[in-house]
């Protein structure tokens, strides 16, 4: 029988010194998907998870905001935490409110879909960290390439 002292400091994971919390989040004002205005601090206070995307997103968008809408309500069965799910426009030349509307409608009940102006939009994108740009097509048959992240 051989008995062995473990050295649990050696086997600790070590970290290095933090450079700081990313700063993410942080003000927008938009348009809902029934017109109306929309502040960062309306959803202060509340859970929320937030999603960046556009209506006419063929795959990714409807595969995320539907497993968004199934985690929301996993969660309020298991916990009764009411998560709000937002869904933020990167497509501001064609996702309008009525068009933002109609979509949203789709995923959940709950589901808080916002559009707005270019500068807006813009605005809201680099509050998040959110990368997105409109591919080089003709006309409005074009794709957003962007990020594909969940913020709560």
């Amino acid at each position: 029988f051989i008995a062995a002292e473990i050295n649990t400091s050696s086997n600790a994971v070590k970290q290095g010194p933090s450079a700081g919390k990313a700063a993410i989040g942080g003000s927008f004002n938009l348009i809902d998907h029934n017109g109306n205005v929309v502040t960062d601090r309306d959803i202060l206070g509340n859970w929320t998870v937030v999603y960046f995307g556009f209506t006419h997103c063929p795959h990714i968008c409807p595969d995320e905001l539907q497993k968004l809408a199934d985690a929301v309500d996993k969660i309020k069965e298991k916990t009764g935490i009411e998560i709000v799910p937002v869904f933020i426009s990167v497509d501001p030349e064609r996702d309008t409110v009525e068009q933002v509307r109609e979509y949203v409608k789709e995923f959940h009940p709950n589901l808080v879909g916002l559009t707005g102006n270019l500068d807006e939009i813009k605005k809201a994108a680099r509050a998040f960290r959110v990368y997105y740009m409109k591919t080089e097509e003709e006309g409005l048959d074009y794709l957003v390439d962007h990020s594909i992240i969940m913020y709560v």
